[in-house]
């Protein structure tokens, strides 16, 4: 299977995903006393017991990135079974593509995607391998979407992950992007990039609406002006 056109109306692999999370810092105060410890042995409010502490770097520990941008990866083995996510480019082209061996030949190809702006892309069986070249660290995310979804969307933000990235809704674009060469939008159920993932998509050639289900997985745009939810 070798890779077909993102301006294809219907047989498009779609583009693939990991959550990038960025490391919080915290400022203290020099003015102010360090937290004291009660006589009792009891942390005085604000101070954070050591074991919660230790959850807590655990946990960012886990969000780390998954794997590089650049590499073959073997599933099971460099890499788990899951969804994923890169937020794109990282200075060159951004392609992605599951395979079912190591074969290299055409019809090992399960899945694959030139990326503009960021991708999601769910791995398993009987994916074998991803390969990923010019893409920015892949981030693991959770099976359940969370965040504070927005209600615009860049016209060229690539694929965006509905209830996380985006609120469902009916959005509006102006058509195609001043010096794009086209403008593309795909509905899809999921991650996975095959042709029954895509629930609806257009080649816009003017101004564009369309209405994100809230059962979509994912949305993405190419070559777009910007969408805004109008409804």
């Amino acid at each position: 299977m070798s890779h077909v056109s993102k301006f294809a109306r219907t047989a498009l692999t779609g583009a693939g995903v990991a959550l990038a999370l960025a490391t919080l810092g915290a400022c203290s105060d020099t003015d102010k006393p360090a937290p004291s410890t009660k006589a009792t042995g009891k942390p005085a409010e604000g101070a954070q017991p050591t074991a919660q502490k230790e959850q807590k770097e655990e946990k960012k520990e886990e969000k780390k990135a998954a794997f590089k941008g650049d590499g073959t990866f073997e599933v099971g083995k460099d890499l788990q079974p899951g969804t994923y996510r890169t937020t794109g480019n990282s200075g060159a082209g951004c392609y992605w593509e599951l395979a079912k061996d190591s074969s290299g030949e055409l019809d090992s190809i399960m899945a694959n995607d030139n990326v503009t702006g960021s991708s999601y892309v769910t791995v398993k069986a009987p994916a074998k391998l991803l390969k990923t070249n010019g893409c920015k660290d892949w981030e693991a995310v959770d099976a359940k979407p969370s965040g504070t979804p927005k209600a615009e969307i860049k016209g060229d933000g690539g694929m965006v992950r509905v209830g996380a990235d985006i609120a469902p809704g009916t959005y509006k674009s102006a058509g195609p992007a001043e010096g794009s060469i086209g403008c593309y939008w795909e509905r899809a159920k999921n991650a996975e990039h095959g042709l029954e993932s895509i629930a609806a998509n257009d080649n816009p050639t003017g101004p564009a609406v369309v209405t994100i289900s809230p059962k979509d997985g994912y949305f993405k745009t190419t070559g777009c002006a910007d969408w805004k939810k109008t409804g």
